[in-house]
C-alpha cells in the first residue's frame, strides 16, 4: 500500500508574502486629546499604512500630549514607513490637545510636502442636555 502525505502541513508553512506598494501621496489623521495624540498615515482612499502614538513610544502620563511628543511620534512613524517613499500628505486633525500643531510641524520637518489641513474635530450644534436649575 502506499502512502498518502496530507497537503496540510506543507500550506501552513508557508508564509503570506508582504505587498511592497510605493505610494507617493497620502494622508494624515491626527487625533489630539487631553492625554495623548495619535497619529495614522493612510493611502488616499483611507486604507491604513501605518500608525503611531505617544504611548506606545514611551512616553508616560501628561508628558503624552506635548508637542514633543507628537515630533517624536511622526518621527518614528516615517522611520518605519520609509520604503513607501511618501512625499506629499493631506493633514486631517481631530481634538484640541497641544500636539496638533506639533505634529503638523514634525511632518513638514521631516520632509514631507503637507499640501492641505483640514480641522476635522466634532462640534456639538446643541450638545448634550443642560443639568437641572440648583435649588438652595
Amino acid at each position: 500500500m502506499a502512502e498518502v502525505k496530507s497537503a496540510a502541513p506543507a500550506a501552513a508553512n508557508k508564509k503570506k508574502k508582504k505587498i511592497k506598494r510605493v505610494l507617493k501621496r497620502g494622508q494624515a489623521h491626527i487625533q489630539a486629546t487631553y492625554n495623548n495624540t495619535i497619529i495614522t498615515i493612510t493611502d488616499t482612499v483611507g486604507n491604513v499604512v501605518g500608525a503611531s502614538s505617544a504611548g506606545a513610544c514611551g512616553f508616560k502620563g501628561p508628558k503624552k500630549s506635548t508637542p514633543y511628543a507628537a515630533g517624536v511620534i511622526v518621527k518614528n512613524l516615517l522611520e518605519k514607513l520609509k520604503e513607501i517613499g511618501l512625499q506629499q500628505v493631506d493633514v486631517f486633525v481631530k481634538g484640541v490637545g497641544s500636539g496638533r500643531e506639533g505634529a503638523i510641524r514634525a511632518l513638514h520637518a521631516n520632509g514631507l510636502e503637507v499640501v492641505s489641513i483640514k480641522d476635522m474635530t466634532p462640534i456639538p450644534h446643541n450638545g448634550c442636555r443642560a443639568p437641572k436649575p440648583r435649588r438652595v
